[in-house]
């Protein structure tokens, strides 16, 4: 008997994988002669149900059109029960803890209140078709009227890298992802669009639906997730453009537009969605640095995104800036912010770091690859995001197991410890005698 709701996402999002991973070792769902390896269906299905995108084999070309439709199907299970699931146990939080408390994944936002589940679930599933099909749409039009793709294989190309792009899965039809579409702004920047709003978050959606034009009523959390979304959008957008404006591998042959475009595209990708339209192992090192830092931060809470998401790391800032500051109390957006919120900003930030090094230490000792080529594959796996400089594939079967089990860590990670601090809160009855231990 599950009888806390952390046990219950994880038993789900498990059984999604199994039910993934044997679907997908049917021999219907190869391309060629035979099912597919366990380890291969078992890989494909964490990376959909996750939504990841890191794949061991060539998604067009490997997998049939019902092995697609299943990866599809898993991506759009994952996408849209996590968007539930986190809602849902944002509203438990809140119930039981009341409103001084809120959780980043529903923090202090009024949008979701605490209405019945069928209202939430309604709503989570309009946001998501909506999005999905105006998507949807415009890519059908471009593989339509652009690439005299014939009307069925436009819709369906179309349809699946809308519902990829909005739950910041990643996957793509085409081998090389969409380096094909690098300057076609009909192709990225719808792309682009539905990732961005998928990794906002239902809450925030919910609420700039109802005061889109009055930023001054945005709830603490939505002005989290927002600004610094924004913010992190333009900075990654110029110095992604920046480090590579001359790399002949990457942005060096093309023209200014398609050079900004480009920089664009790879700065809203690692927010956690994995497409590329450039070749991220002809990238500097440098890039890849700062696409880690991207792909750690993630997007906003009760999200498809991934990372410690957004409002995780600006509590932290301003944490610091306090701290600088030699402030009592942290505030942001003339809001104080708790001390447990903060300890659980901290405790996510931390353990996310320490689940990161321990696995790129362990793929350091049994593979061959550079450190900066390991850790960019750890960043993207652990924070569901996609991106590789190409040597998923390549990795020997122990490591792809532990990418796997980096990518379910990962997605569910933050939700349950989140949610199981919050239900753990306890009252001490007394207090010890104040230590000083020395820091720095």
């Amino acid at each position: 008997m599950l009888r806390h709701p952390a046990q219950a996402v994880v038993v789900g999002f498990a059984g999604a994988v199994l039910v993934g991973t044997l679907l997908l070792m049917l021999p219907l769902s190869r391309a060629g002669d035979g099912g597919a390896p366990a380890l291969v269906a078992l890989f494909t299905s964490t990376s959909a149900v996750c939504v990841t995108g890191l794949a061991v084999v060539d998604t067009p070309t490997y997998w049939s059109g019902f092995g697609q439709a299943v990866i599809l199907g898993l991506i759009q299970v994952g996408g849209f029960g996590i968007m539930t699931l986190a809602s849902l146990l944002g509203l438990l939080v809140s119930r039981r803890m009341g409103l001084r408390t809120r959780l980043t994944a529903a923090a202090e936002t009024k949008s979701i209140g605490i209405g019945d589940v069928r209202a939430v679930l309604l709503g989570v599933a309009k946001v998501s078709l909506l999005f999905e099909s105006v998507t949807a749409v415009g890519l059908t039009l471009r593989f339509l009227l652009g690439y005299d793709e014939p009307f069925g294989r436009a819709a369906y190309l179309g349809l699946f890298h809308a519902v990829s792009a909005f739950n910041n899965a990643g996957f793509a039809l085409y081998t090389d992802n969409l380096m094909g579409f690098v300057t076609d702004p009909w192709i990225c920047l719808p792309i682009a669009f539905a990732v961005i709003v998928g990794g906002l978050g239902f809450p925030v959606l919910f609420e700039l639906r109802r005061h889109l034009a009055r930023p001054d009523r945005w709830s603490l959390h939505t002005r989290l997730t927002v600004w610094t979304s924004a913010a992190l959008l333009l900075l990654g957008t110029l110095f992604v453009s920046w480090s590579e404006w001359t790399n002949p591998g990457t942005l060096g042959p093309l023209d200014t537009p398609g050079r900004l475009l480009a920089g664009f595209f790879q700065s809203v990708m690692p927010r956690t969605a994995g497409f590329n339209s450039l070749d991220y192992g002809a990238m500097n090192s440098g890039t890849l640095l700062g696409t880690n830092v991207l792909m750690f931060i993630g997007g906003g809470s009760a999200g498809t995104a991934g990372g410690i998401k957004v409002t995780t790391f600006v509590l932290l800032f301003f944490v610091i800036i306090a701290e600088v500051r030699g402030e009592p109390t942290v505030h942001a957006f003339d809001r104080r912010i708790g001390d447990r919120v903060q300890r659980q900003a901290l405790t996510v930030a931390l353990l996310s770091v320490g689940a990161i090094v321990s696995a790129a230490l362990l793929l350091l000792e049994i593979t061959d690859f550079a450190t900066d080529r390991i850790l960019f594959e750890v960043v993207s796996a652990f924070a569901t995001v996609g991106l590789s400089t190409g040597i998923t594939a390549d990795l020997p079967g122990s490591g792809q197991l532990v990418l796997v089990f980096l990518m379910f860590l990962g997605r569910l990670g933050p939700i349950t410890l989140v949610s199981a601090l919050a239900l753990r809160e306890r009252q001490r009855l007394y207090q010890l005698p104040e230590g000083r231990p020395l820091i720095g």
